[in-house]
């Protein structure tokens, strides 16, 4: 009987079950979609994190001196430990170099030139041969192939058979080179640690070429005298899942200590992976934590549009329920048929939400951002799915039978007593609930705030989600919506009063029906505004994300392009570089600039060396980060200039000639039309009239152009052998004679000495700008001059600005701007050499062409860094961007049980006043005043709660947004987070609302009118 009694008392309340099982089947749906989507982004941030990792972060070497005799076994050792510490074993390559060999023919000098031999396991995998063949074991003759940076400078070609001794083993080697390769990245991170290899040649106390490459078996067998051996194990981490990332950590981090154990006391291991994959799933863990709170958000807004359903449908049984009451129904059987009513109703939703949950992902898979991300959302539903959906069924049907369980104990007569006009409180807010919930909902606030993130560690020491911070945003909008509901009672009676004084009547009857019940309004308007609060939240996070992506962009870039690399090379020289680079497709200013180390004042620093008459254009400066503008700095920092002896026309060579009284060595600075400075060695002069012939050709390098004019600034001894006077005595260039400047130096022998072509302005301070943490260490404010030690000089600087943090600096990293020239000028007066072109700055309005004609050259050696290329990367990061994705599944959840609560809760209103409508009808009130006193009780909920929700949203915003926007590794963001809201995205959401609601309320209206508003017979 109880089944039969159940499907009835479902069918006499339709609307309202229905509108239940719709709350139930969504926040089911949504919520199955939300974990699936956490956990899918969490797996697929990991994979996108392993597959774009470099070299240097994944791989992991083993070093140890071996022998001959010792190598096999160590070997073994190794690899054995490697394949067992990771998931899949990794490709293992060994390398290793030998001791010093003598250049062959200069065995009899006291500091010969140096050879090395090396192996490397699969250098044909990463380099080309230029001629002959790769080196094969065995032979008379050891065979080697060197590298063709190594075979310019040593003069070696295919075919060249010499011998050479070893500096610790004199057994003589005889050599054959069999081949000259050229590797297909010389300076990528593969062999960041083989300088020698990459250039060829390393100049220090001794000068060293090499190495020669030989067989593996052949080294070992020849070479390996205690030398170093180095096995490098790179792994193929794509298919690694989130679960598996510290105890990968922990292995690769414990394999030093196994192979000592085992017997390899020697043995190095070095590997960046572990920290990559500790960091890794700490910002997995960051990211599924932080997709929690649009879950918890949703959560809320659910339980209670689903509890608002309860108690209108437990209201409509109130008398029904009393009358089962009174016919001998007793608690136990009502709470039955209360909860097998629930469980018809939720059960249902708990089998077909997982179902509902992977096409649902499949829609969020053509979002934007999703899309551009390359990222596919394609997870089924396993166990994890419907224990989700079962629980959140199980909870919704509990919620769905609480207020029928509550009035289970009334009489019919206690019924009839408790209907009537409402209090003006309901009962949370008569126990202070509301109060309590915002003092715990500020306190995870601040929580958030002071740690930066909803992971915390844990009693045991490991990292956990905090629920009290994850709760913070949620409890925030609820205590928020819920103090305003304060204000529906005061507000509505200050309406009653203000329309009771108007001759129109729908204003005033609305007014006053508000004011009488308030309660019945404030559920709605609780709702809405939540729905309202969550939504502006939501895109203001998308919107802050998205505009901290680009800050972040032009923060790590500096410029529109940033070109780096060595500052000389064989295809384009010092002075080719610049020209090449301003003539990419697209570039509209251009400066060279200098980055490097310094210690200012005792405190390391980054110095940057920028054009300071270019800065408006180039230096990309997020204004809230200085008091000054970009425009202010530009103007400060240009300094006193170097004075400069401009050559006419397009010289290619240049001839200097000089009496000195004792011998001297000497350089000459001479600079380019793009304002790059470089130094030329002029060799030792010797005591007497010296003529010195120099070819500038190189300058340019085999395929780049000097930018005219060239100017020489100035020359400069370095060192000494003793006190020397010099004085120029000619100058001529292309042949053609040049009017000498009177050039002389005096050089004491115990200091550098430098004599200007031409006299250089008034120096005075150097103008700087540093970062705020260096001007406090310093002790110097804006506008003030004062002593600082910058490369153990001391010199007057002058602070022109102060910046928060420098653009292309790491966060918290001091840093000093000057200008380039001035820079270059205070150098030369200390007799300093002028600071190399390190890096390139470059605008352009579209970066594509001039970064698609790099690619192009990579003979150039050319390092790009794109500010649009990198925002879209910080764009596409699933870990980082995978919260958007929730906040919008999330928001368009929040606006549907919006709508869905409002048009249940009105259309019952309209329902239960039919009578009260029919008698205003036969009063002589007109249908479109019903309407309009409709319109007017609703209006009233719709504007309370469109307001509220925008303000909510807008405290909530500032205390909550910046601190969950994280990057994709779960580091603070630099530079810091601005909270952005998009108004104009926001209004039309607010109208579009607004519509809704407002069309769902002429809708009821229409069908008042519909059904007719007569009195009926019995009425």
């Amino acid at each position: 009987m109880r089944g039969p009694l159940i499907v009835k008392r479902a069918f006499g309340e339709p609307l309202l079950l229905l509108a239940a099982f719709g709350s139930i089947l969504l926040a089911t749906t949504t919520l199955v979609a939300l974990t699936m989507y956490a956990s899918s982004i969490a797996d697929a941030g990991v994979r996108r994190t392993m597959e774009t990792a470099s070299y240097q972060q994944t791989a992991a070497t083993i070093s140890a001196p071996v022998t001959a005799d010792t190598f096999p076994g160590f070997d073994r050792s190794v690899r054995a430990e490697l394949a067992r510490a990771y998931t899949r074993p990794p490709a293992i390559t060994t390398s290793f170099r030998s001791d010093s060999y003598t250049m062959p023919g200069q065995e009899r000098r006291e500091r010969p030139e140096l050879l090395r031999f090396g192996s490397y396991d699969g250098l044909d995998r990463h380099a080309k041969l230029v001629s002959g063949t790769w080196p094969r074991a065995g032979g008379d003759r050891v065979e080697v192939a060197i590298s063709l940076s190594a075979a310019a400078a040593t003069g070696f070609e295919v075919g060249r058979e010499f011998t050479t001794t070893g500096r610790l083993d004199p057994r003589p080697v005889e050599v054959r080179v069999v081949g000259v390769f050229q590797l297909a990245d010389p300076f990528g991170e593969r062999w960041a640690g083989e300088q020698l290899l990459s250039r060829g040649v390393e100049r220090g106390e001794f000068t060293t070429y090499g190495p020669l490459m030989v067989a593996r078996e052949t080294f070992v067998s020849r070479f390996a005298t205690s030398v170093n051996a180095t096995w490098t194990a790179e792994p193929d981490l794509r298919a690694l899942a989130p679960a598996q990332l510290r105890p990968l950590a922990a292995a690769v981090d414990q394999v030093q200590e196994r192979l000592k154990a085992g017997g390899c006391a020697n043995c190095v291991a070095a590997s960046r992976l572990p920290e990559m994959l500790t960091q890794l799933d700490t910002a997995s863990l960051v990211a599924r934590s932080t997709m929690l709170i649009p879950v918890l958000q949703l959560l809320l807004l659910a339980a209670y549009a689903l509890m608002l359903t309860a108690r209108l449908l437990a209201d409509h049984r109130r008398m029904e329920v009393a009358l089962l009451r009174s016919r001998g129904a007793g608690t136990l059987r009502l709470a039955a048929l209360a909860g097998g009513e629930a469980l018809m109703v939720a059960l249902p939703c708990a089998i077909v939400a997982p179902f509902l949950g992977p096409p649902l992902l499949t829609l969020v898979n053509q979002w934007p951002w999703i899309r551009a991300s390359g990222v596919r959302l394609s997870p089924v539903a396993d166990l994890g799915t419907f224990l989700v959906s079962f629980g959140v069924a199980l909870a919704a049907a509990v919620l769905l039978m609480l207020p029928a369980l509550a009035g289970a104990r009334r009489t019919y007569v206690e019924e009839q007593t408790a209907r009537g006009r409402g209090g003006g409180r309901g009962l949370v807010q008569r126990a202070g609930a509301d109060v309590a919930l915002l003092v715990v909902a500020g306190l995870a606030i601040w929580q958030l705030q002071h740690y930066g993130a909803p992971v915390t560690a844990t009693a045991a020491g490991d990292l956990g989600i905090d629920p009290l911070i994850i709760s913070g945003p949620a409890l925030a909008l609820l205590t928020g919506g819920m103090l305003g509901l304060r204000l529906v009672p005061r507000i509505s009676k200050l309406a009653e009063r203000l329309t009771s004084r108007r001759p129109t009547l729908a204003p005033a009857l609305g007014a006053w029906q508000v004011s009488r019940r308030p309660l019945k309004y404030a559920g709605p308007a609780l709702l809405l505004t939540m729905a309202v609060a969550i939504g502006i939240v939501s895109l203001a996070t998308a919107a802050t994300w998205r505009a901290s992506q680009a800050d972040q962009a032009r923060h790590q870039a500096g410029a529109d392009l940033r070109l780096t690399g060595p500052p000389d090379g064989r295809e384009l020289g010092p002075l080719g570089r610049g020209t090449a680079f301003t003539a990419l497709p697209g570039v509209s200013a251009a400066s060279p600039a200098f980055r490097g180390q310094t210690e200012l004042s005792g405190e390391s620093a980054a110095l940057l060396g920028v054009e300071a008459g270019k800065l408006g254009e180039l230096f990309r400066l997020r204004p809230d980060l200085s008091a000054q503008s970009v425009g202010q700095m530009s103007h400060a920092l240009a300094g006193g200039r170097a004075g400069r002896l401009e050559l006419p026309g397009r010289p290619a060579t240049l001839t200097l000639r000089a009496r000195v009284d004792a011998d001297l060595p000497l350089r000459l600075v001479l600079s380019d039309g793009l304002g790059v400075w470089r130094d030329l060695p002029l060799g030792v002069l010797r005591a007497g009239d010296n003529r010195i012939d120099l070819d500038l050709r190189p300058l340019a390098g085999r395929s780049g152009k000097i930018t005219y004019p060239l100017s020489l600034r100035g020359l400069v001894a370095i060192t000494s052998p003793g006190p020397a006077n010099l004085t120029l005595t000619g100058l001529s260039a292309d042949g053609r004679e040049l009017a000498a400047p009177a050039l002389t130096m005096k050089v004491t022998g115990t200091s550098p000495a430098v004599a200007a072509f031409a006299p250089p302005s008034a120096p005075g301070p150097l103008p700087v700008v540093l970062t705020a943490d260096l001007a406090a260490s310093v002790k110097l404010g804006v506008g003030q001059v004062g002593p600082a030690s910058i490369d153990r000089k001391v010199l007057q600087v002058k602070v022109v600005a102060v910046v928060d943090t420098m653009p292309t600096t790491s966060a918290g990293q001091p840093a000093v701007l000057a200008d380039w020239g001035t820079l270059q000028a205070y150098g030369l007066s200390v007799a300093e050499l002028p600071r190399p072109a390190t890096e390139w700055w470059l605008a352009a309005a579209d970066t594509g062409p001039a970064v698609r004609a790099l690619a192009g050259r990579p003979e150039w050696d050319v390092t790009a860094l794109d500010e649009r290329e990198l925002a879209a990367t910080l764009r596409d990061d699933p870990l980082a961007s995978g919260l958007q994705g929730a906040l919008m599944l999330g928001f368009l959840a929040a606006l549907i049980f919006a709508a869905l609560g409002f048009l249940v809760n009105a259309a019952v209103a309209a329902r239960e006043r039919t009578a009260e409508f029919a008698i205003l009808r036969a009063l002589g009130v007109s249908s479109r005043q019903v309407f309009g006193l409709l319109a007017i009780e609703q209006a009233f909920v719709i504007g309370l709660s469109l307001a509220a929700g925008t303000g909510l949203a807008l405290v909530v915003g500032v205390l909550v947004v910046p601190h969950i926007v994280l990057t994709g590794q779960a580091a603070a963001v630099t530079p810091g987070v601005l909270l952005d809201i998009p108004w104009g995205a926001t209004a039309a959401m607010l109208a579009l609302v607004a519509a809704v609601l407002f069309a769902i309320v002429a809708g009821l209206a229409r069908n008042l009118r519909r059904q007719g508003l007569a009195l009926r017979e019995e009425q």
